[in-house]
């Protein structure tokens, strides 16, 4: 009888990494990790071979970055959407993404199930259960972090035992997400609120003592409200979201400490650095002023929550999100 097949999330960290011995040892299957490249700054193909070396059968790598601009990032910036006018949604636009990768890659590796590293606690694992269930519900999704109960100390034992090399130590606390859209920080002492984040949690932009003091002018061209050039050059998403996230980066621009309401239920402490993010939505919604109607303005700001709300709540894959995007395609005939 042939073994089950799991075609599971890969980033290469800690939850990651030890899924895939503990999947293969719980679940008697064969693993295929998928990693996402979404501008994460890292070696894509030495994390492949990490999935290869602690167990994997397969190891894919997949570039995402200009989908992830085109058809995830300008919608949502068309729309307005930020998460209790604070959060630019960087990890939450992207789950949709490689959910619907995963049901690809499961779909033409013959997997019946796919896998995940997310905790109990987040929003992630609704995004991505969400997600496959509305794009193939026959798959079946696992994930570890929620039936193991290990502690994190209790991992990186694992891991040792396992030979898994993880990166996360006790004297590096945090869980970090990254693409080109953001970067998202907590855990460690970020999780009392009253600690001011240390400056070695940022990693992409200055603090604003450290900027320079002559500022930097950046002319910014839209079309149907999307970017479409800087100072005059066309640009496509990719080098446009990249160039502004080093030079607004550079300036001390993108920093966010939000305290927010995650979907479980929960508050949690959360560090962005989204240079891009902020930059630009503060010039699309510039250029909304001059060309939207006070009615359309009124309205669009509640199409804004609604969206980013569906967007944080995991349900990108919804007729819901079409709709709103109709209604936000329309309004940006002459942004």
């Amino acid at each position: 009888m042939a073994k089950k097949r799991v075609v599971l999330a890969y980033s290469g960290g800690l939850d990651t990494s030890v899924a895939i011995p503990w999947i293969k040892e719980h679940y008697d299957a064969e693993v295929i990790t998928l990693t996402a490249e979404l501008g994460q700054g890292r070696d894509m193909e030495e994390i492949r071979q990490k999935a290869l070396k602690t167990g994997a059968e397969k190891s894919i790598v997949i570039d995402l970055q200009e989908p992830f601009i085109e058809r995830f990032v300008w919608p949502a910036l068309r729309a307005g959407t930020i998460y209790e006018d604070q959060y630019p949604l960087a990890t939450a636009l992207a789950r949709p993404l490689i959910a619907e990768s995963l049901v690809e890659v499961a779909m033409k590796e013959g997997a019946g199930y796919v896998a995940h590293g997310c905790t109990g606690k987040g929003n992630d694992q609704v995004r991505f259960d969400v997600s496959v269930a509305a794009l193939a519900p026959e798959l079946h999704v696992i994930a570890p972090a929620r039936e193991w109960g290990m502690s994190r100390d209790q991992e990186m034992e694992y891991a040792a035992q396992h030979h898994v090399p993880v990166p996360n130590t006790k004297s590096n606390p945090y869980s970090v997400d990254e693409n080109l859209w953001g970067r998202s920080i907590e855990a460690g002492i970020l999780e009392d609120p009253w600690n001011e984040p240390p400056e070695d949690v940022y990693l992409i932009t200055k603090s604003v003592a450290d900027a320079p003091e002559l500022p930097v002018y950046l002319e910014i061209e839209f079309g149907h409200g999307s970017p479409i050039a800087i100072n005059g050059e066309n640009l496509n998403g990719l080098t446009i979201v990249n160039h502004i996230n080093t030079l607004a980066g550079e300036h001390g621009v993108g920093r966010i400490d939000h305290l927010e309401n995650r979907l479980v239920g929960i508050k949690s402490r959360e560090i962005y650095e989204a240079p891009a993010g902020v930059v630009l939505h503060y010039a699309h919604s510039a250029l909304e002023t001059l060309t939207l109607g006070k009615e359309q303005m009124r309205f669009k700001e509640l199409v804004a929550q609604q969206y980013a709300d569906l967007v944080y709540n995991g349900l990108w894959f919804s007729r819901h999100r079409e709709d709103l995007d109709a209604y936000v395609d329309s309004t940006q005939e002459f942004v």
